[in-house]
């Protein structure tokens, strides 16, 4: 198995599959059925190879999950998938500049670099490249050694920095032809002047420029907290930058790393079309995360605007039956907008994803909750949700008992019935004695979709 010429190689090891075949298992386990690897699958295939991701893998996570990362990097190979990889190497260069005799100093938060770090920084950043691409052999999986070759740079203040670069420009040759062949490209963050010079890169800075060459579908960040956290410590599933951002960069709970996190991924995807993404995970679910709707980790788009529709003449009928009828799969009745009760709709810009919510007397009921296939894999349907519970803490629906959504609504609601083919659930339902007759109410209003 040969690489791109002058790309160094990892010596090839017969690898073990078993670390593979646990991702394969643990992925499949997590899925309602085929449909959703198929469709991301497809998906993904009519990419070029070099632009299906790019993933920025940590130092830290290299020193402690190594084992996972590289199994899921392996199994990503067997579906025909070859992602880029980015990689630092922050506490493997504090522990060589320290036995180099060599203090670590930082400024503006880039690892300042006098011209005798160098041969420090390149031996070791080398050593974990190849670390990485060996235990990627080891999975089974093919991976190429690329520390150095890619990023041409300029010096950033070499008086202040020292051989700190800022990427100008991305060779992407050899990244291409070894995704081409099928293997995953291996990059380090080493990168060389206009006349030579090796130069030390922000792992940041080097995703940014490698993003904006390629223009790739993912950007994955892995990290050992697996996501985003809010206020009390618990992962953010999703994030739309268009709706979410200025809120959240006013939170008084967001600063210090998160706030920088926010802001480096804010400016990656104005640089990018509406369709791509950031998504923050660990290893171990980084297939979970690329396959499945549901997603494991912080999901970051673009987004788009939100509408809130608060007069059933705004709703835009022909594509709100365009998108209903497409998610549920068949026609609605005739009339349908014509005889609702209309309360609120919440319907994002492109008409991919909404809630249309009723009046029951003076509860909130919701009618349809309608999200196209494409948008759940962008966090569309999650931002609508968001919207409407925090619009009606008080809640009630109904969904058909074998509805595969079923499982989203199980997690989200308080409480639920079965009442004949429907299930009912609520939210925020305090007075407990009106619940009966409200299940046996809604389970009797009339279909609002054709068979």
């Amino acid at each position: 198995m040969t690489g791109p010429d002058s790309v160094p190689q990892a010596p090839e090891r017969a690898g073990g599959t078993a670390p593979v075949r646990s991702a394969i298992v643990q992925l499949l386990s997590q899925m309602r059925d085929g449909k959703e690897i198929r469709e991301y699958l497809t998906r993904f295939s009519r990419l070029d190879q070099e632009r299906f991701a790019v993933i920025k893998v940590g130092g830290a996570v290299m020193e402690e999950e190594m084992a996972a990362l590289s199994a899921s990097l392996a199994f990503l190979q067997t579906v025909g998938l070859a992602p880029i990889v980015v990689h630092g190497g922050g506490p493997q260069l504090d522990k060589a500049l320290s036995e180099a005799g060599i203090e670590t100093v930082r400024k503006q938060g880039l690892r300042v670099t006098p011209p005798e770090a160098i041969p420090v920084i390149r031996d070791t950043l080398t050593r974990v490249n190849l670390e990485l691409v060996q235990a990627i052999r080891d999975c089974g999986g093919r991976a190429a050694a690329i520390p150095s070759g890619v990023f041409e740079a300029k010096l950033m203040d070499e008086a202040e920095l020292g051989r700190v670069g800022d990427p100008t420009r991305v060779r992407l040759e050899l990244v291409a032809a070894a995704a081409r062949a099928g293997q995953a490209p291996i990059l380090a963050c080493l990168g060389d002047t206009a006349d030579g010079r090796l130069v030390n890169i922000n792992a940041d800075a080097a995703v940014r420029a490698l993003v904006h060459a390629l223009q790739p579908y993912k950007i994955v960040f892995l990290t050992g907290t697996g996501a985003l956290l809010d206020e009390a410590g618990k992962p953010l599933s999703a994030i739309n930058l268009a709706t979410d951002f200025d809120e959240l960069m006013d939170a008084d709970w967001v600063s210090g790393g998160m706030r920088l996190k926010m802001e480096e991924i804010k400016r990656l995807l104005d640089d990018l079309p509406l369709s791509s993404s950031v998504s923050i995970t660990s290893p171990a679910e980084l297939a979970k995360e690329l396959f499945t709707h549901a997603g494991s980790g912080t999901l970051v788009r673009k987004g788009e605007r939100m509408l809130d529709l608060t007069d059933k003449s705004q709703i835009d009928r022909a594509r709100a039956t365009v998108l209903v009828e497409t998610a549920f799969g068949r026609p609605l009745i005739e009339g349908y907008f014509d005889q609702l009760d209309f309360d609120r709709t919440f319907v994002t810009e492109s008409y991919r994803a909404a809630a249309i919510t009723a009046k029951l007397d003076d509860v909130v009921y919701l009618d349809k909750f309608a999200v196209l296939d494409e948008a759940r894999g962008e966090g569309l349907g999650g931002a609508v949700w968001r919207k409407l519970i925090a619009y009606a803490p008080r809640l009630y629906w109904r969904s058909r008992s074998d509805n595969p959504i079923n499982e989203f609504y199980y997690a989200t609601c308080h409480g639920a019935v079965k009442a004949g083919h429907w299930t009912v659930f609520w939210r925020g339902e305090s007075d407990l004695t009106r619940i009966p007759a409200m299940v046996e109410r809604i389970a009797a209003l009339p279909a609002t979709l054709r068979s």
